[in-house]
């Protein structure tokens, strides 16, 4: 079995931890605003930009919800102290 991922090829969005994400979305903005790119190597850092912007805020919004429902259980348990 050999492996078809060659070392060009982006990891997938979701096997990226938070900070390479955001790492990476940075490094994209910056690249599209020097105008360097040709037409279609934009669309594609877009494309890129724009999934690693969506994952980013899914996963602060999980963690969100995360902290909130924890302060929620603290407010509970120091409310019957």
């Amino acid at each position: 079995m050999t492996d078809t991922t060659t070392a060009t090829e982006p990891k997938k969005v979701s096997e990226l931890t938070f900070r390479e994400a955001m790492a990476e979305l940075d490094a994209t903005v910056t690249t599209l605003e020097s105008n360097s790119l040709e037409l279609e190597e934009s669309l594609r850092a877009y494309e890129r930009g724009v999934a690693l912007l969506a994952d980013l805020q899914a996963r602060l919004a999980n963690a969100q919800q995360k902290v909130d429902v924890l302060m929620r259980s603290e407010e509970r348990r120091v409310g019957k102290s």
